[in-house]
Formats: C-alpha cells, sequence, structure tokens
C-alpha cells in the first residue's frame, strides 16, 4: 500500500457526518418509530409488533433511568414530565399487547418528541 492509498483510507472516516446528542437522539426514536408505524399497519406479523414495542419500551425505560439521575441536566420539570411518558409508554404497551389498545398514541409521543428535538415544537 502506498502513501496516497493510506492517507485515504486514515481520512476516508472524517468525511462521515457528526451527528450532536440530539440527533442521535432523533435518530433512534425514527428508528422505532418508524417500527411502530409498520407493525400498526400490519405489515409484520404479531411477532414483528411486540418487538417494535419492545424496543419502544427500552427506549422510554431508558429515557426515565437517565431522567431520574439527579445531575441530569434538563429542567426539573421536563424530567418529570419524561418520566411520566415513560410509565404512560409502558402501561400503554400492555393495553396494545393485550389487544385493547392501538399504536397510534404511541406513535404521536414519539412523533412529539422528535418535533421537539429537531426545535420544531416545545416540549414543554
Amino acid at each position: 500500500m502506498n502513501a496516497h492509498l493510506l492517507a485515504r483510507s486514515a481520512y476516508a472516516g472524517a468525511a462521515a457526518p457528526t451527528r450532536t446528542g440530539r440527533g442521535t437522539e432523533y435518530e433512534v426514536f425514527a428508528r422505532v418509530t418508524h417500527r411502530l408505524k409498520s407493525a400498526g399497519r400490519g405489515d409484520g406479523d404479531f411477532n414483528t409488533l411486540v418487538r417494535a414495542l419492545h424496543d419502544n419500551r427500552t427506549l422510554w425505560t431508558t429515557l426515565a433511568a437517565d431522567v431520574a439521575i439527579e445531575t441530569n441536566q434538563l429542567p426539573k420539570s421536563l424530567r418529570a414530565q419524561i418520566f411520566y411518558l415513560s410509565e404512560f409508554t409502558a402501561h400503554h404497551t400492555r393495553r396494545v399487547l393485550a389487544g385493547e389498545a392501538g399504536v397510534t398514541v404511541l406513535i404521536d409521543i414519539n412523533t412529539a418528541v422528535m418535533r421537539g428535538l429537531r426545535n420544531e415544537g416545545n416540549l414543554a
């Protein structure tokens, strides 16, 4: 390998876009929400729905754990709202699994959070 190829491979990764924390959070929400939408339309079987719901609940459980830490720098009112949404998501997910509710509310919540992460709306 010559010096030109070495230099090219060393700096090839630098061309990849750098994501902010908010950008990464947005991307996770977007992937999970897309899977919820697909499963909610019936694009898969019940197992697909269960996996999408599990991933969504895991996302919200992670957020709840993060905002429960006293050193979290978000405003306390926003932290409380996120924690409440996590509890609501867990409860509503159980209802979806029992066939008592649909995924639309979960998709709406995630979409609202995504708008907030993109500064298109106010979460507070």
